[in-house]
């Protein structure tokens, strides 16, 4: 797709991890073999089944990757790349343990587990042997927070029968044997269903992104991206989101997907005027779309549809209308920036987005034949198989990203190690789950949430409310302690039961909980997907975590809607298109309103003061409600929000006179601040030509970063805002032309009654257009060469 392309092939992996070591030489060719023998069972596993059983096939799918992630994450951070003795000695004796249940020296596997619930003191030693070394997996992949969750249900396993018997989360207690027993010869265990789900479903999805890369679609989706919104005062921001969304396809990781995309698109952010932070929370939260986004949602939502025991393609149903209403808020956020921030058009080059799609719209192919092949009722691991032999199929439409036998060889060992922190959280969240299914421990905390809620609340609903809030907070809390998966996992079995107690749907709480262990790594002060966009930007950490939240608000209030009313089931495409429909208008509408609150503006008519904010606020949650008083007390509440703003806005507009005399000096008026009058400098900035088609964001260069004003306000609001988006309107003569920009480079003089604004930014007037348009979608010039960045003092006077 271009000659400029690095074709190299790049392990992406899961951004619930830590670094990995970067192997090359025979260490890392030996464990790219190994990873890709992985690979092949994974894809024989998918048309002949091993005859022996799911079981079988995990206890040599985790013997087989198990050992990987000792080679491949180092101890600690600070350790060396390549692997250390004890790091093969640990590697060797995964193998060892992993392969111990299918040893024929004592049985084999059918002896092995006819001993389930008597096991032997040696199966006992290799049990525990193999409990420590998935722990430390764990630990070398996400951190200390899973490890310790782990060792903290153990423990309760072990010494739960000591606690007081009246005590509701008390039990009868547990040996060591039997909890060994329960961990590595049951389904319950190791074995159980999320690492069944990593070895089935997520390795092929992420195999298949590995293919798709590798084929060219990464650069393609973002060329697209760029094409489609060249001309728009709005593109940088809309570049970035639309990026976020389509790369979201490939990966299926939020921190990965917002890096990828900030590599590309930030010197256009940056020239564009946008402040590190806000770029960063846009980034961010676009790249966490990418686990809420169909086709490939975060694996987490393989769980889903394993523990609710419906098809892929039925929680792809589910998710569809909640992403819309995400997206929905991110573009209507980027939006109001580009009104609040001032952000300018580039000059992009002119490439043809309908030439892109036809010479590289095969990469939608694959994407599509997903959602095709699970509609027809082909099951989720043929299908992804199909799309991944299509993708490499299509690769020999494009000379520079053909997969040869060599590449062939790097996507599927890619494919594999890109799971193994997937691996080990799954593993490690089999500890909690058998310890809740032994000890009943997932109803037992499930009863004490409701009847807390009950204590405070005797009315149904409010008790449903307060559960569902402190349900919030709970999977809040623990997604900032262990990943988005085991954070489902555990949200699963101990609220999950809660509120089915309560009368909600099955779906509607598998998806309440999914979303809100997603939104873990928007959520500060971890908010990972924040971290990768702020190292990218180089903005504060913090500040970039608070703009994330503020775009990504609508995806924390959304769930809530799913469980409070039957109604909001709809949202889920649970019900007929009539209902469908008009909860998903009202919910738009609610998201419009969420929009106003956090970013202070109303489109059409400027700035939004702190009143209407509140209202616009209020609006919002009763919109979510979705009954019919609360739906008509949220439209009123909005329309009080926006004609407060129409008024304040006319209240603010000065008198203009009926036959105004033209001012001898355009910039004269532009001082006055009820209008800014654009000044055309030449850029300093080079004009790179493309070197082809496809290429589009390389051809952007990245340039001296903009004096953006100083953020402040829990959303980044500048110091000083403009009025309204009629104060920056472009000035026009009694005949209704435009007024052209001054070339004189004498100082404005004052007019009468506005004196001069003092400071740099006289000089360099901060250029606008008309109300809520950007230049070029009006019929107006297309930018010419950019104008200066515009000074903090001249935003201060707003």
């Amino acid at each position: 797709m271009g000659g400029d392309r690095s074709l190299s092939p790049e392990v992406v992996y899961d951004d619930e991890e830590l670094p990995a070591r970067r192997l090359a030489g025979r260490v890392g060719l030996a464990v790219s073999i190994v990873a890709f023998a992985v690979a092949v069972l994974v894809l024989v596993q998918v048309f002949r089944p091993l005859a022996r059983g799911s079981q079988y096939y995990l206890i040599i799918f985790l013997a087989g990757t198990l050992p990987l992630v000792f080679l491949a994450y180092k101890f600690r951070l600070s350790s060396r790349e390549r692997p250390t003795t004890p790091d093969w000695i640990l590697s060797g004796t995964a193998v060892l343990v992993g392969l111990y249940p299918l040893n024929p020296f004592t049985g084999g596997y059918d002896a092995f587990l006819d001993r389930q619930g008597l096991l032997d003191p040696i199966d006992v030693v290799f049990g525990a042997i193999m409990l420590v070394l998935v722990v430390e997996a764990c630990r070398r992949t996400t951190g200390w927070a899973l490890p310790v969750v782990c060792l903290a249900f153990l423990g309760y396993a072990y010494y739960g029968g000591l606690l007081p018997q009246s005590w509701p989360i008390a039990h009868a207690g547990l040996d060591f044997a039997q909890i060994v027993d329960a961990l590595y010869n049951s389904g319950s265990g190791f074995y159980g269903t999320p690492l069944d789900v990593a070895a089935t479903y997520i390795v092929l999805f992420t195999i298949y992104g590995a293919v798709l890369d590798l084929s060219g679609a990464s650069r393609f989706f973002v060329d697209l991206s760029v094409a489609a919104f060249r001309r728009s005062r709005s593109a940088a921001g809309r570049t970035a989101v639309a990026a976020g969304f389509l790369l979201g396809t490939v990966s299926g990781s939020g921190t990965a997907t917002a890096v990828s995309v900030g590599a590309v698109t930030w010197p256009m952010l940056r020239r564009a005027g946008y402040p590190a932070e806000q770029a960063g929370g846009m980034l961010a939260a676009a790249g966490v779309g990418a686990i809420l986004s169909p086709p490939t949602l975060g694996a987490a939502a393989f769980i889903v549809a394993e523990y609710l025991d419906v098809s892929y393609l039925t929680v792809l149903g589910w998710a569809t209308i909640p992403t819309i209403l995400y997206y929905l808020g991110i573009l209507l956020a980027v939006e109001i920036d580009v009104r609040r921030f001032r952000v300018r058009s580039l000059d992009t080059p002119p490439v043809s987005t309908l030439r892109l799609l036809a010479r590289f719209g095969y990469h939608f192919s694959s994407l599509v034949l997903i959602v095709v092949l699970l509609a027809l009722g082909e099951s989720a691991t043929r299908a992804v198989v199909y799309a991944t032999l299509l993708a490499f199929l299509l690769s020999f439409l494009d000379r520079s990203s053909r997969l040869t036998p060599g590449r062939v060889f790097e996507a599927l060992s890619a494919g594999v190690r890109g799971v193994l922190p997937v691996v080990a959280v799954c593993a490690a969240a089999g500890i909690i789950t058998a310890t809740t299914t032994k000890t009943g421990l997932g109803a037992q905390l499930a009863s004490l949430l409701v009847r807390g809620a009950q204590a405070l609340f005797t009315d149904p609903t409010a008790v449903l409310a307060t559960t569902v809030v402190l349900a919030a907070v709970a999977l809040a809390l623990l997604g900032l302690a262990v990943p988005v998966t085991a954070s489902f996992i555990i949200g699963w079995v101990i609220i999950g039961p809660a509120l089915l107690a309560l009368g909600v749907p099955a779906p509607a709480a598998a998806m309440f909980v999914f979303y809100y262990s997603v939104l873990s790594e928007v959520t500060p002060p971890t908010a990972l997907a924040a971290v990768g966009a702020s190292a990218i930007t180089g903005g504060r950490t913090i500040p970039t975590m608070w703009q994330t939240l503020k775009y990504a608000l609508p995806a924390f209030l959304a769930p809530i809607a799913f469980v409070l009313t039957p109604a909001g089931s709809y949202l889920l495409a649970r019900g007929s298109a009539l209902e469908v429909t008009w909860a998903t208008a009202v919910a738009m509408l609610a998201v419009a309103a969420l929009a106003v609150a956090t970013g202070g503006w109303i489109l059409g008519l400027g700035r939004a003061g702190t009143a209407p904010r509140v209202l616009a606020a209020l609006s919002g949650l009763f919109l979510l409600y979705l009954s019919p008083t609360a739906i008509t007390a949220g439209i009123a509440l909005f329309a009080a929000a926006i004609i407060w703003t129409f008024a304040q806005r006319r209240r603010s507009s000065p008198t203009a006179d009926p036959s105004p005399a033209p001012s001898a000096d355009p910039r004269a008026d532009s001082s006055s601040g009820s209008s800014s009058e654009p000044r055309t400098e030449p850029s300093s900035e080079p004009r790179v030509q493309p070197r082809s088609e496809s290429s589009v964001v390389s051809s952007v260069e990245p340039s001296a970063e903009p004096s953006a004003e100083p953020l402040s306000g829990p959303f980044g609001e500048p110091a000083g805002e403009p009025a309204s988006e009629a104060s920056v309107a472009t000035p026009t003569s009694p005949s209704g032309r435009p007024v052209q920009p001054s070339t004189s480079s004498s100082p404005a003089r004052p007019s009468a009654g506005h004196p001069a604004p003092a400071g740099p930014s006289a000089a360099h007037p901060t250029p606008a257009g008309p109300a809520d348009a950007a230049p070029g979608e009006t019929g107006s010039p297309p930018s010419a060469p950019l104008p200066s960045p515009p000074s903090s003092s001249s935003n201060e006077r707003g």
